[in-house]
């Protein structure tokens, strides 16, 4: 029997605003999460291995220092990348993305898919 968490969006039409709740709440949460133009680009490049911020400066075009530094300090505050400071001098940093950031995968490939067939369909490439 498949339960309310498991039944797809489409077969849900008809049910109960508060059953409607159980689904907007969980996504509004994510989104929040997730909200702004930096936080998945740099998910992403930290799911390519571990990275010092200037590195993701370079990796991620238009992204500003002052816009990593607020997202990094985001991100890590709901626990989906880990800083780690080096006892080196001069300290250096790295960054790396946690199990619970980890977790995205399937998402952002289904983002990205999402993503490509959107592309193709409003501006044919």
């Amino acid at each position: 029997m498949e339960t309310q968490q498991t039944k797809p969006l489409k077969n849900l039409k008809g049910h109960l605003s508060s059953e409607c709740a159980e689904w907007i709440t969980p996504v509004r949460d994510a989104l929040e999460t997730l909200y702004g133009r930096w936080k998945l680009p740099i998910i992403i490049s930290l799911s390519f291995g571990d990275k010092r911020f200037k590195q993701m400066v370079n990796e991620i075009p238009g992204i500003t220092d002052k816009s990593l530094s607020k997202e990094l300090k985001d991100l890590e505050a709901n626990q989906l990348i880990k800083r780690t400071v080096f006892d080196t001098f001069p300290p250096r940093v790295e960054y790396s993305i946690t199990e619970h950031g980890k977790s995205l995968e399937k998402v952002v490939n289904e983002l990205r898919n999402w993503g490509n067939e959107h592309r193709k369909k409003i501006i044919g490439r």
